[in-house]
């Protein structure tokens, strides 16, 4: 399922607010409840709501990620603005990481032009989408290949990532909660790239505006841990002060 922009509208009241009633959804988006309700269905059946008596909320889990094809789905149009906000200023010329993550792929994406960049990554998608540019290298982190989205965790991946130390290090992540911590749901993930991020000069965050008080398990990094934040909406109380504090650098990839 690709979200018509009513349904992405929809989807960031929903993320912004935590739950909210059909009714209220009606109002803000000016549509008919019949509308709303069609809506919240073919979300909910795609697993990127949770239907409740009466409204929504954003899916609780906090041990499982939704699927990889949901995600690619969910606010595609604002990690594609991250990722072009991202390579604008990736230099050529250097080393870096990317890890696992639907907006790691958009950043892929949007190196294709950049020449001379030696890229390590645990994202096998990432590797396919930058083996096309002939004017970078890509060395694939060895490990075991998660099946449900090419992602390689284990062991053997921290052990690999360990012999390097690269300019920039490009992660993602599955939530950030209101203490500072970036979270994820798998432990070997996490492991991986909490190594990524004591190998690299700079770490940069990309994370849409949905990754914004949105609970997982494993801590993976504080915020004082990144340099710069790319996302595509400014982000919600208290992340603000939040990132000031951690001096932080925020770059805000506005439509």
């Amino acid at each position: 399922m690709h979200p018509n922009p009513r349904q992405l509208t929809l989807l960031s009241v929903v993320q912004a607010q935590g739950s909210v009633t059909v009714e209220q959804l009606a109002e803000t988006l000016g549509v008919t409840l019949q509308t709303v309700r069609r809506d919240v269905q073919r979300l909910a059946d795609e697993g990127m709501l949770a239907r409740f008596h009466g409204g929504v909320r954003v899916p609780s889990s906090t041990t499982e990620n939704i699927a990889h094809q949901q995600r690619e789905s969910l606010n595609a149009e604002g990690k594609s603005r991250i990722a072009r906000a991202v390579a604008a200023v990736v230099p050529n010329d250097c080393s870096l990481i990317l890890n696992i993550g639907t907006t790691t792929e958009a950043i892929a994406r949007a190196l294709l032009h950049h020449t001379g960049l030696r890229v390590i990554t645990n994202n096998l998608n990432v590797a396919s989408i930058l083996s096309t540019n002939p004017k970078c290298e890509v060395i694939v982190v060895g490990g075991v290949v998660r099946g449900r989205d090419q992602g390689i965790v284990g062991e053997a991946a921290v052990d690999f990532i360990r012999q390097f130390k690269v300019d920039l290090a490009l992660i993602g992540i599955s939530g950030i909660e209101a203490d500072g911590t970036l979270r994820d749901y798998d432990y070997r993930e996490v492991k991986v790239a909490q190594t990524i991020i004591s190998h690299a000069r700079e770490v940069w965050l990309a994370a849409d505006i949905s990754k914004f008080n949105r609970p997982a398990m494993v801590e993976v990094a504080t915020l004082s841990q990144i340099d710069r934040l790319f996302t595509d909406a400014p982000p919600p109380e208290p992340f603000a002060a939040l990132l000031a504090e951690a001096q932080v650098r925020l770059a805000v990839a506005i439509p």
